[in-house]
């Protein structure tokens, strides 16, 4: 088995990863602020990605490093700047010293529209900074993640027990389980299928509509909904209203109002992963069931 080095594995698809990578009999060492309760087969490194000797001490012995962490919100420029390109430069940097070849990158599919968001402008120059690198890398762009354990999804669950669901104008969007990703990412770190971007997705064809996801959410928590299609210039404003009420911890920035109304968020089926490395096994109404259910369980919903 491999020993594997983790940034972002405090979050919510980190902490699946990293789980899983333990079922599978590997080491993991993990990069973290904060202290970590003891896990068997997990080595807890104190640090951040903007903390040069933390790196070298999470990459050392490392046959792999799978780079999950990233800033999806930010008050400033600078904030997504620091997070997702600075920061990949330090991971990268930390892997090629200690003399790692395998490096997986989380980037997002916001990257292939970089005038379009900080956000995904920032991801670009991520996978810029990766593609220039010397490392053996794998790049996957996700579509939206969820699953037990996700809080981004939380308010469409609970906005569908009233029936309605408020949704983006009118588009479609590609959805995956966070254990299928979590999967792809743990095959990845152990194959080099070569400098590849991959795509991955639920497996739907065509993917999913905004308001066919709004009546999917609805059936997971037992209701008939209605999709409310939102226009980009009631999320614009609701964006700024936010900004006024919670200011740097405003969760509707004007940039992610800006990524939410793009149309087109699917993954591209050329960009696939091939089914003989990975497919998904989660269907996403089971998927939507299970998570509508930890939400219960845990007293969100």
């Amino acid at each position: 088995m491999s020993v594997l080095a983790f940034t972002g594995a405090t979050g919510f698809v980190g902490r699946r990863t990293l789980a899983l990578a333990r079922e599978a009999g590997h080491s993991v060492r993990a990069l973290t602020r904060r202290p970590q309760p003891p896990q068997a087969g997990v080595t807890w490194v104190a640090g951040a990605l903007d903390t040069p000797d933390a790196l070298a001490e999470l990459a050392i012995g490392a046959d792999a490093v799978i780079h999950v962490a990233g800033v999806v919100n930010a008050p400033t420029p600078d904030g997504f700047t620091r997070g997702n390109v600075d920061g990949t430069c330090a991971i990268l940097s930390a892997t090629q010293a200690a003399g790692i070849r395998r490096f997986v990158h989380v980037s997002s599919l916001a990257a292939r529209e970089p005038g379009l968001s900080l956000y995904g402008r920032s991801k670009a120059g991520a996978e810029d900074a990766v593609r220039a690198s010397p490392l053996a890398w794998t790049m996957v762009r996700p579509p939206a993640v969820y699953g037990p354990g996700d809080l981004e999804m939380l308010e469409l669950f609970r906005a569908a027990r009233w029936g309605v669901v408020p949704m983006p104008p009118a588009g479609r969007l590609s959805l995956i389980h966070v254990d299928d990703l979590a999967r792809l990412l743990l095959a990845l770190a152990g194959e080099d299928p070569g400098r590849t971007v991959y795509e991955p997705d639920d497996g739907t064809p065509g993917a999913w509509t905004h308001a066919g996801f709004a009546r999917a959410i609805g059936t997971a928590v037992g209701r008939r909904v209605v999709p409310l299609s939102v226009p980009a210039s009631v999320l614009r404003l609701s964006a700024r209203l936010d900004r006024l009420a919670r200011g740097p911890k405003a969760k509707l920035t004007p940039d992610r109002a800006a990524y939410m109304a793009h149309p087109d968020w699917t993954a591209s089926s050329d960009a696939r992963p091939p089914e003989a490395l990975w497919r998904p096994r989660i269907a996403t109404a089971d998927g939507l069931a299970a998570t509508a259910a930890w939400y219960r369980a845990n007293r969100l919903l």
